[in-house]
């Protein structure tokens, strides 16, 4: 019980976390704040990559600190600086602040996934790790499905700096049961120390096709993830004309449908493990369906029908939660054993290059082409890759029993 305690405690952290996120997406696409800063599409293109800056940065490094130093007080810094910043952003009046507190916030949220995956690595088996990925990972989208109706109705109601005042504070009530319930570091801080003794170099990890294939798929899968953090608010606004309400409405419909699938399909794969299924092509085929289901956005976006727009907005994301828990799970399955927090770091490195490249590329292709038709087929092709990623590079090289514990790095070598 206190386990998966702790599991439920870390995905309310990640939804605190892209509440925090997702709350600038929603104030981009009101007229009031695009207004007060003078934001171009370019401009707004920035402020949407920005937090990923430092934050992809700063993964490696906070997996290489978890690993030395263990969860609980990497997590409990982390979390109290994060919620400090992300209030203090009511106070910005200027680009260039926003643009300072966005990076800031990167820094301060760094070690949520390399400490929260290695805490799962370490306390969850893998006939589990499904069922506990996908709760721990849907808090992303969870908290942009809360955030999008929450941070419409703070807007609306009070101002965009009252927004961000409160939503950043808010978050600080998490840190009272995670101190409470979170075991000692010291114990599993010695343990890691002495299994990272054989750890294997990160030369030596991108020696594999295990790596190259949590790499491609992850920066592919978080490409179209990031274009609905941070763009689908506005595509909804400007190219389908919904109001700033209704379009809430629809983003929590996006992202609670991925939320619920994850968890399902986490909870799924790990059924047919434990029933005797490989492992690796379990969660292979659940992460392959899940792009292919998200890949029909683009249908939606090249489509004259709002309805028809809206809907498959919806079911592309919904669809992607298939992916979600599985994609995650799987790097353990293909690197057992390896020091978590530093494949964790690798891993989430891959997805903030994603947060940094697609606002940017987003922005940039809508204003020289004064439409969102291109960025979609830009997501239709990256999907694409992420799938070929999983198809052709996540594959077993020789016989592991059902839960794949008998895999080793040596035997992801090409």
């Amino acid at each position: 019980m206190r386990k998966w305690t702790l599991v439920t405690l870390l995905g309310l952290g990640v939804i605190i976390a892209y509440i925090d996120r997702t709350n600038l997406a929603i104030a981009l696409a009101s007229a009031e704040f695009k207004q007060f800063f003078a934001l171009s599409d370019t401009g707004r293109g920035v402020l949407n990559s920005v937090f990923f800056w430092s934050y992809t940065v700063m993964q490696i490094p906070a997996g290489l600190l978890v690993d030395r130093f263990g969860v609980k007080r990497l997590m409990t810094f982390s979390f109290v600086a994060w919620c400090l910043v992300a209030a203090a952003t009511a106070a910005a009046g200027a680009f260039w602040e926003l643009v300072g507190l966005r990076l800031l916030l990167g820094v301060a949220e760094a070690a949520l996934f390399p400490a929260g995956l290695a805490w799962l690595a370490k306390h969850v088996d893998e006939r589990q790790r499904g069922l506990a990925a996908g709760i721990f990972v849907s808090g992303s989208k969870w908290g942009p499905a809360m955030a999008s109706p929450l941070a419409t109705w703070l807007i609306l109601g009070y101002g965009w700096r009252t927004m961000f005042f409160l939503l950043g504070l808010g978050g600080l009530v998490w840190v009272i049961p995670w101190i409470a319930l979170a075991g000692p570091d010291l114990p599993e801080n010695r343990r890691l120390q002495v299994v990272n003794q054989g750890a294997p170099s990160f030369g030596a990890l991108f020696k594999t096709r295990a790596m190259w294939a949590t790499v491609i798929g992850t920066f592919c899968y978080n490409y179209f993830l990031f274009f609905s953090l941070t763009w689908m608010p506005a595509y909804l606004v400007e190219s389908r004309n919904l109001t700033l309400s209704s379009m809430s409405i629809y983003t929590m419909f996006s992202f609670a449908g991925t939320g619920t699938v994850a968890i399902l399909a986490g909870a799924a794969a790990d059924w047919m493990i434990r029933r005797g299924a490989s492992a690796l092509n379990t969660r292979r085929w659940f992460t392959i369906a899940g792009l292919l289901a998200a890949s029909t956005e683009v249908f939606g976006a090249m489509s004259k029908s709002t309805d028809v727009a809206v809907f498959f907005a919806i079911f592309s994301m919904t669809g992607l939660g298939l992916a979600t828990a599985n994609y995650w799970a799987i790097t353990q399955t293909l690197l057992p054993g390896v020091a978590p927090g530093r494949v964790a770091g690798i891993q989430n490195t891959a997805l903030n290059l994603a947060g940094i490249v697609a606002p940017i590329i987003t922005g940039w292709l809508k204003q020289i082409t004064g439409s969102y038709a291109a960025p979609m087929q830009t997501i239709w092709v990256f999907l694409i890759i992420g799938v070929a990623a999983y198809l052709f590079l996540a594959r077993e090289s020789r016989t592991a029993d059902p839960a794949g514990s008998s895999h080793r790095l040596t035997s992801t070598l090409g």
